[in-house]
């Protein structure tokens, strides 16, 4: 799976949970703050997932 594709994904879903927060109407910074707690979530397990294994030897 491709890194970009992974990352997409991830955006789609933080702007869903972005939105349904705005309409729970939470405060403005605490949705800021877990956007940005997603956000590198999303990225380190993107790398992850796509990272190439190192050769042995």
């Amino acid at each position: 799976m491709s890194f970009g594709l992974y990352s997409g994904g991830f955006a789609i879903v933080i702007i869903g949970l972005i939105y349904a927060a705005h309409l729970l109407h939470m405060p403005a910074r605490w949705i800021v703050a877990g956007a940005v707690v997603l956000l590198g979530v999303g990225i380190v397990a993107a790398v992850k997932a796509t990272r190439q294994k190192d050769p042995v030897g």
